[in-house]
């Protein structure tokens, strides 16, 4: 059963703008407003469950609810036993997967990019540009061709990635399974929301984040930038749209080699392409993409079916495009969890923190792009019994 959020998702808003325009005070007290009105929200919906909900374990997972391993009963029972998670302890490996799941499952643009979870490992080895060719020649001759590849290896240690966990003194006497569900559902959507802003707005290695979808990397310097703007989109429908999106779509097939140079062979983009708007400007865009067919249903679509998706941490009246596959998402290590020594604004709760390792970056500088939105207005027509009357509003 999902989570019924209350604050959590208009303090998650008010960070993203935080991360764009506010100091670094007003972004520390952005965050932890946010992480606080998680809390509270998870907090509130599983005490609403308990207090309405009265079944055994096998009535409680016909209707989709939590079920322990052995493994995860004894580990929680512990926490309870304890007053919370020791100094330092590494979740039980069934909760974890299930908090990748939970991460990725309801999360949209976080199941475009393609996080790969990689468990224990903490550093892996891609292939980005493979050169070579293939020759033909007589069945017992040797081998005429060869196939190279540049083969890059990552450590997932960019950003250490630290969820919240507060824990209230009520919230022990409930019984292990409703901890871990606390507990997992606290962890998933903090590091939903931080992984989505790093991949999306993250500022790179310097400053110890992934280099986020928005950013360029220079090659030489390895500085991290804001893109600049590919262009212009209207969405105006017919002719222009189409147009608007061919010159999207040749741009990100343009792959870049290992010297920021355009290669030989394009990338292949179809069906991969995804774009990612502001909440805000979403319905501006659909509204112009919009058509009532001869059915009299409303149908919206754009040219070469894009993946349409959202993020706060995208500017609004900026449009982003990126391939799939073409970004390096992925998480590993276990969650280790240990006591937070500082003080949250928080009552009647121990607080512990939840890290772990994850990296993020595009494979080249061209397999995501940003556009400027130029949305001026819409025409409508409005049909009355004697005259018919066209206005444009701006």
């Amino acid at each position: 059963m999902p989570i019924k959020f209350n604050n959590f998702e208009e303090k998650k808003e008010a960070f993203a703008k935080a991360t764009r325009e506010g100091t670094e005070e007003e972004q520390s007290k952005a965050l932890n407003t946010m992480l606080e009105a998680l809390a509270q929200d998870v907090q509130g919906d599983i005490m609403n469950q308990v207090n309405t909900q009265m079944a055994d374990n096998v009535a409680l997972q016909s209707r989709g609810q939590n079920v322990l391993t052995s493994e995860e009963n004894k580990f929680f029972n512990a926490v309870i036993e304890e007053g919370g998670f020791k100094e330092t302890e590494t979740l039980p490996e069934t909760t974890q997967e299930r908090i990748f799941e939970d991460i990725v499952k309801d999360h949209p643009l976080l199941n475009a990019i393609g996080i790969q979870n990689l468990g224990a490992v903490t550093e892996f080895i891609y292939s980005n540009d493979p050169s070579g060719q293939a020759v033909w020649g007589p069945l017992f001759d040797e081998i005429k061709g060869q196939l190279n590849a540049t083969f890059r290896k990552e450590k997932i240690e960019q950003l250490k990635l630290t969820a919240f966990v507060p824990i209230a003194k009520d919230m022990l006497k409930l019984g292990p399974a409703w901890i871990e569900r606390y507990v997992r559902t606290i962890i998933a959507e903090a590091m939903k929301a931080g992984l989505e802003r790093g991949y999306v707005a993250g500022n790179g290695m310097n400053q110890n984040e992934p280099t986020g979808l928005l950013k360029s990397v220079n090659k030489d310097t390895g500085a991290v930038t804001d893109k600049t703007s590919a262009g212009e989109l209207t969405f105006e429908p017919g002719r222009t749209t189409i147009n608007e999106m061919r010159d999207v779509v040749k741009k990100l097939a343009e792959k870049l080699d290992k010297d920021g140079n355009v290669a030989d062979r394009p990338r292949k983009v179809a069906g991969k392409i995804v774009m990612v708007t502001n909440p805000f400007d979403t319905f501006d865009i659909q509204a112009n993409a919009t058509i009532q067919n001869a059915n009299g249903v409303y149908v919206t679509n754009l040219p070469f079916n894009p993946i349409m998706t959202e993020s706060v941490f995208v500017p609004e009246g900026k449009v982003l495009f990126f391939v799939r596959g073409e970004y390096i998402a992925a998480v590993g290590g276990g969650i280790e969890t240990n006591r937070y020594r500082e003080t949250l604004a928080l009552e009647d709760a121990d607080v512990f923190i939840a890290k772990r390792f994850a990296t993020g970056k595009p494979k080249d500088n061209n397999a995501a792009q940003v556009y400027d939105l130029n949305i001026n207005g819409s025409t409508t027509t409005t049909t009355t019994s004697s005259t018919t009357t066209t206005t444009t509003s701006a």
